[in-house]
């Protein structure tokens, strides 16, 4: 069982940014990917971003490219999303996820469904 937790959100002028993180307890991350969605008022959950277990590879929604970059500190069982040039349309709540299984590719990356633990998640509002 891996429990997870997010911090770091809260609100935010356009073009600033914010770095959010997940905490995990119970067993070490170090052998899980590990992804970040979010969920805007009204939409569906939607993949942001996600990180290999080794942090080698990474995978980023194209809304988003170029802006958040995921990053992962096994040691401290820790993994990040640092947010930057923040727009109006990256409103939502931000979850944090945890992959079990083969080795994560960018088709798995993407689908909810190939994720085995999720965080209450963390709202980020950012104003314009």
């Amino acid at each position: 069982q891996v429990q997870l937790v997010e911090s770091g959100g809260g609100l935010v002028q356009a073009g600033g940014s914010l770095r959010l993180s997940c905490a995990t307890s119970g067993r070490t991350i170090s052998s899980y990917a590990m992804g970040w969605f979010r969920q805007a008022p009204g939409k569906e959950r939607e993949f942001v971003a996600a990180i290999s277990w080794s942090g080698g590879s990474t995978y980023v929604a194209d809304s988003v490219k170029g802006r958040f970059t995921i990053s992962r500190d096994n040691a401290k069982n820790t993994v990040y999303l640092q947010m930057n040039s923040l727009k109006p349309e990256d409103t939502a709540v931000y979850y944090c996820a945890a992959m079990g299984g083969p080795p994560i590719t960018a088709a798995r990356a993407t689908r909810i469904s190939n994720y085995d633990y999720w965080g209450q998640g963390t709202q980020v509002t950012v104003s314009s």
